[in-house]
């Protein structure tokens, strides 16, 4: 058994309590696979998944681990024929986010899965943990991707753990190495949520110049407001400064509608669909065209990123370290 064994790795079936957040489009069966066979729970991003999308990127992870993992849906949209598809897939753990889990917990728990919810206040906490999920996400301001509060991880995460205990809590936001999972762990979070880390794993799809600018980023480096909103307007969300943030802050700033190059077309999905500037759409390997000025998804905790590793050897990273931190914490004596 792992030192870092928590309650939450038994109700999960995990071994490391590391959730590998769902990091969009970059999120392959492949990565979700590989995390959860390290022992990690592996996730799936799913919110937009066509007919037929959804089944075949769980098919493809099933076939990869016999082990758990969970499939991520934000509840900007509605939500209620993909989570039919997992549960009759047998997919174990629903996550979701953006939204209210009332009116989904119940068919969730009646499917066999658990629920995940996250949130950014202890208000939505106790508001998730009165629906009855089994589990709650706390996501930090540090966080990259779309960002659901205010709140940094340090003071948010304790007092989450105390608004709904017993129900379990999983930290997010600012976590890229095992300090920080032992971090987590020492605010009374049972596991760490992972996402930065993970798009330079081998199996992630994230494209070569997404790639290349989060290895030479500092912690430093990030923008959080409303700026790759085509898609998704209004959604505060955390990214790297790139050349598309630049030219918007040569300008002044200035709101939707009145950014220079709104009109331009970066570059097209592999499905041939042109992908615009602004748009919010994260660039995966198989994009034509200038990723790096599309939205490069990033948090605070890009500045302890620069290597591209096998999923696992990161899982296996993340424990060791964490283990060392919490025998001998720096400054006391170890």
């Amino acid at each position: 058994m792992t030192p870092l064994r928590t309650g939450l790795c038994e109700l999960l079936g995990i071994a490391v309590p590391v959730v590998q957040a769902p990091v969009g489009r970059p999120c392959t069966p492949a990565l979700a696979a590989a995390v959860s066979n390290a022992g990690g729970l592996g996730m799936l991003a799913c919110t937009w998944d066509g007919v037929g999308e959804l089944a075949a990127r769980v098919r493809a992870t099933q076939a990869a681990t016999a082990q758990p993992f969970g499939v991520n849906l934000l509840l900007e949209w509605d939500q209620e024929e993909r989570i039919e598809e997992c549960l009759a897939l047998g997919v174990g753990v629903v996550s979701t986010g953006w939204g209210d889990p009332a009116p989904l917990t119940e068919r969730i728990h009646r499917g066999g899965a658990l629920h995940l919810h996250t949130v950014g206040s202890a208000a939505e906490a106790r508001h998730a943990a009165d629906a009855g999920v089994d589990v709650v996400v706390a996501q930090g301001w540090e966080a990259g991707g779309h960002v659901c509060g205010g709140i940094a991880s340090l003071p948010l995460v304790p007092v989450v753990v105390d608004a709904v205990a017993p129900v379990p809590v999983v930290g997010a936001g600012g976590v890229a190495d095992g300090r920080g999972l032992a971090a987590m762990l020492a605010l009374g979070a049972q596991a760490a949520w992972i996402g930065t880390r993970f798009l330079l794993a081998e199996e992630a799809a994230t494209a070569p110049a997404y790639r290349a600018g989060l290895a030479r980023a500092q912690e430093t480096d990030t923008v959080h407001g409303v700026i790759f909103d085509k898609g998704w307007p209004r959604a505060r969300h955390r990214a790297l400064a790139n050349s598309t943030v630049e030219v918007w802050r040569a300008a002044g700033r200035p709101p939707v509608g009145e950014r220079p190059g709104e009109d331009d077309v970066l570059g097209h999905g592999a499905d041939g669909a042109p992908i615009e500037r602004y748009a919010d759409v994260a660039p995966t390997a198989d994009v034509e065209g200038d990723a790096e000025a599309m939205a490069l998804y990033a948090g605070q905790s890009v500045g302890l990123v620069s290597r591209r590793q096998p999923a696992a050897a990161i899982v296996a990273e993340l424990e060791a370290e964490a283990v060392r931190s919490l025998d001998s914490p720096r400054g006391m004596g170890g």
